[in-house]
């Protein structure tokens, strides 16, 4: 009775000690798996956070890098317009000076006056001479040959369309493309021209009608010689008429 009653007693105690074991157990995987969720929805929310972080960095970064751009451009923007207002203003003084040059060396020769000028006339935007062009230059040209002591100035122009800089270049263009033909054409010395490009500071016409600019758009060749030693040259060139 004894031996059943302990082994019975025995049963009891290992079923509660199973019993209690496995509460144990269960209270600690209730107890830890919040824990273990928690802990996993930390890790999520901290990359979720470091991804947000990295996203508004590269927005910071992006919105700098296009205000730095922007400062750049404005920048070389602003130092353009400054070196094209330099230009300019340099092309200014290099045309008044040329022109006060030409006064000097007209004042410091003997007695040089005017005998002959042409005329020619160029296209919008262009330097290049037409058959026509070439046609009044040799009619101009013809007396160069038996011409002695003069000097020939030769003035390029143009209308009020565009920039003052590109201006003062076309109008050299065009004055070039006169001395060339009638330096190769009439074997005239370098030392005979005297170039000045005006651009459109030098309006010759109104320059509000088509005929006007057309006018503006000229190269004016004057031939200036010395009176005192061409006299009888002189009066005979004075009473041909101009190229237009």
């Amino acid at each position: 009775m004894r031996n059943r009653f302990g082994f019975v007693l025995a049963a009891t105690a290992t079923m509660i000690f199973g019993v209690a074991g496995c509460a144990t157990k269960k209270y600690v995987r209730n107890q830890t798996a919040p824990l273990v969720t928690h802990a996993g929805q930390l890790d999520q929310k901290t990359a979720e956070n470091e991804r947000d972080i990295h996203d508004v960095d590269q927005r910071a970064q992006a919105g700098i890098n296009q205000a730095q751009q922007s400062a750049d451009a404005a920048n070389q923007n602003a130092q353009q317009a400054n070196q094209a207002a330099n230009q300019a203003d340099s092309a200014a003084n290099n045309v008044a000076h040329r022109a006060d040059s030409l006064d000097e060396v007209v004042k410091n020769l003997d007695n040089y006056k005017h005998v002959a000028d042409v005329t020619v006339t160029f296209g919008f935007d262009k330097s290049v001479l037409t058959a026509d062009d070439k046609q009044q230059l040799d009619n101009f040209g013809s007396q160069l040959n038996s011409a002695k002591n003069y000097i020939l100035e030769v003035t390029g122009g143009t209308d009020t369309t565009g920039p003052a800089q590109y201006n003062y270049d076309l109008s050299q263009r065009r004055a070039d493309a006169v001395v060339q033909y009638l330096a190769s054409k009439y074997n005239v010395p370098a030392r005979r021209f005297y170039l000045i490009g005006v651009g459109k500071d030098v309006q010759v016409a109104p320059d509000n009608t088509a005929a006007g600019r057309k006018q503006n758009r000229r190269v004016q060749v004057q031939l200036l010689s010395n009176q005192s030693e061409n006299g009888s040259q002189s009066a005979a060139s004075a009473g041909q008429p101009n190229g237009q």
